[in-house]
């Protein structure tokens, strides 16, 4: 009937602010999937530079033996690395043998600070600063000497 006051529908400004509410839960959805994302790739990179720096700490601790020095480079897939050994601060270890005519071999200690850090980022596609992974340790490493080699002592 034409001229009844509860009609059923909707008006036009309901519907406006239907469209705006529906938009606006929308985007927060839309942020927060996206949010998850990065983070989970955040995730990934930290992982894979972690599984990176294990490997490199062990191949310097294990692969050959430790001298002071830096090495670099790069590992492909955006990640670079870098190995530091150096004599750590500390106390000095006197070379250790017995004494007299009769001593043979002396035995030299250093202790010696290994640091490896790799790091990823700073491009385009990713956070402006570069993102990086350190782990350091501490290795004591005991060389024999002859008798006659004289051994240098750091204070």
């Amino acid at each position: 009937m034409p001229g009844e006051a509860g009609q059923g529908g909707f008006t036009l400004l309901e519907v406006l602010i239907a469209f705006v509410i529906a938009a606006a839960a929308l985007t927060a959805l839309t942020r927060a999937g996206l949010d998850g994302l990065l983070s989970l790739q955040a995730a990934s990179h930290y992982e894979q530079a972690l599984a990176r720096a294990q490997s490199r700490l062990a191949t310097a601790l294990h692969g050959s033996p430790l001298r002071p020095g830096t090495l670099e480079g790069d590992d492909g897939g955006g990640f670079r690395w870098r190995v530091q050994v150096r004599p750590a601060d500390g106390p000095t270890v006197q070379p250790l043998g017995s004494r007299g005519a009769r001593r043979l071999m002396r035995v030299q200690t250093v202790l010696y600070a290994v640091s490896v850090q790799v790091w990823w980022g700073g491009g385009d596609a990713e956070a402006a600063a570069p993102r990086m992974v350190r782990l350091d340790t501490l290795r004591v490493v005991s060389t024999l000497l002859p008798r006659d080699t004289a051994v240098e002592t750091a204070r």
